[in-house]
């Protein structure tokens, strides 16, 4: 039986409908904000049904067509963020993002949203943070989605030639930071070590657990109290963590996925305050990422 146009219709409906959850995936490792991610696809739906039903139906391949509108808008907001997050008081991290039923509520599963692999640890969305914005789109759009050098072109504005060389930069910032991919098992035993250690305020087994050269990132956006400029060292940090006493009586620690690996999550009465993430090598924490800014934490609630 021939298909009806009405047919035709919502098959067409029914495939652009089902690009948004990669388009989401694309636009926050490109942003390392989930927020802005969703209002970038956004922005791109509504472009494309702004189209003339003509010229919607002579778009060969609409994911494709999608994803070039994304990668432009994410360029454009990038070289925008250099400049805000010059304004930004203390440091700037990318939003954690909650993988084990955490944040479930009225915007649904996260994990449903975005696919929690290597490259959403926040170890690697730092790196990517070092990246020029034409370098991340390049890098990520070929290196984590797979999108050939000519469609990558498309989104950069330069030639083919020019984004192979862009994402070789970025491979290189990559390798450089070498961050490693961690065993969530691994990982998950430290960080359980290093909550009954805070929580006991035992200085010897932080600092066991704290690689020497580690370091302390805080996020609170000047919205909250928070470390302005990194903290580093083992011994300084394990010092600085047990004298705090900035914490709201009745804070609870508890043990999350943050970005897809182990992390922990600071809960008063109910409400998360602050979210963990760490960054492990050698038996030891090397990095510990703190976010704190509640614009940031939003899918945690």
């Amino acid at each position: 039986m021939e298909e009806t146009v009405a047919e035709r219709r919502d098959e067409a409906l029914r495939v652009v409908a089902a690009e948004r959850r990669r388009l989401t995936n694309v636009a926050y490792r490109l942003l390392g904000s989930l927020a802005d991610a969703e209002d970038v696809v956004q922005e791109a739906y509504a472009r494309w049904y702004a189209l003339e039903p003509r010229r919607r139906a002579e778009v060969v391949a609409p994911g494709g067509w999608l994803t070039t509108v994304v990668g432009r808008i994410c360029l454009d907001l990038l070289g925008s963020a250099r400049v805000r997050r010059e304004r930004y008081v203390g440091e700037w991290l990318p939003e954690p993002v909650p993988g084990d039923g955490a944040g479930r509520g009225a915007a649904g599963d996260l994990a449903d949203r975005i696919a929690l692999d290597e490259s959403v640890h926040m170890a690697f969305l730092v790196v990517l943070e070092s990246m020029t914005p034409a370098e991340r789109v390049a890098f990520v759009l070929h290196d984590v989605f797979g999108y050939p050098f000519p469609e990558v072109a498309e989104v950069v504005g330069r030639s083919a030639a020019a984004c192979r060389q862009l994402a070789a930069s970025g491979r290189r910032r990559v390798r450089e930071a070498r961050p490693s991919v961690a065993s969530a098992r691994g990982q998950g035993g430290l960080v359980r070590e290093f909550k009954r250690a805070w929580e006991a305020k035992d200085v010897r087994a932080l600092v066991a657990l704290l690689d020497p050269d580690a370091t302390v990132v805080a996020d609170g956006g000047g919205l909250v109290g928070a470390l302005l400029e990194p903290l580093a060292g083992g011994e300084r940090i394990a010092r600085a963590m047990v004298a705090f006493t900035g914490a709201p009586v009745g804070t609870v620690l508890l043990e999350r996925r943050v970005n897809g690996l182990p992390g922990l999550v600071a809960q008063v009465d109910g409400v998360t305050e602050s979210v963990f993430a760490f960054r492990t090598a050698g038996g030891r924490i090397t990095h510990v990422w703190a976010v704190r800014n509640p614009e940031k934490l939003r899918p945690w609630q």
